[in-house]
């Protein structure tokens, strides 16, 4: 494990309600009773204050994060001019259950696209990079399992980005024909 994690995230010993929620959340849902124990050993908890940051857009992703308990509030950020200072765009609340940051877990260096803060007093659970890393070396099958869920939730959201961007374009070029 990575120290400088040691002291934001502790390896979690909340039981039942973190093995429910890694149960509930899609990716580990093809996971036996005993490999979601093992993931349960793995992860890691933490606690957020309302109004606290968990990740900011261009940073570096580490991992991904399911919400335990709370609601986060994600913002992208959107330059207006190079004088003035970027404008926060609210995108979505997330609730317990929901999940984010998964892509990170398969990219090299990838940046956050936006910025997740706590709207309340939250508990998150990590899933780090250096997890899964630990996972597929120490039960390579549980590891592969959970890598084919990434690959369907990665998939099934560049499906939606591509059907968002192509009604964008139909929507612009129905605009352009207007004037």
């Amino acid at each position: 494990m990575n120290f400088m994690w040691d002291n934001l995230f502790r390896r979690t010993d909340q039981g039942q309600e973190v093995f429910e929620a890694l149960r509930q959340t899609f990716v580990f849902q093809t996971l036996s009773k005993k490999e979601l124990r093992f993931v349960q050993d793995t992860v890691h908890v933490r606690g957020f204050k309302a109004g606290e940051a968990v990740f900011r857009q261009g940073e570096v992703g580490v991992g991904m994060y399911i919400l335990l308990r709370g609601s986060l509030d994600i913002f992208v950020d959107h330059p207006v001019e190079e004088e003035l200072p970027p404008r926060s765009h609210l995108v979505t609340r997330l609730k317990g259950g929901d999940f984010l940051g998964e892509l990170s877990l398969v990219e090299n260096n990838s940046r956050r696209t936006a910025t997740a803060i706590a709207a309340e007093d939250s508990i998150l659970i990590g899933f780090f990079k250096p997890d899964l890393l630990e996972i597929l070396e120490r039960q390579p099958a549980t590891g592969v399992k959970i890598l084919f869920r990434l690959s369907e939730v990665l998939g099934r959201r560049l499906k939606e980005t591509t059907v968002k961007v192509t009604e964008l374009k139909e929507e612009v070029r129905r605009m352009s024909e207007r004037v």
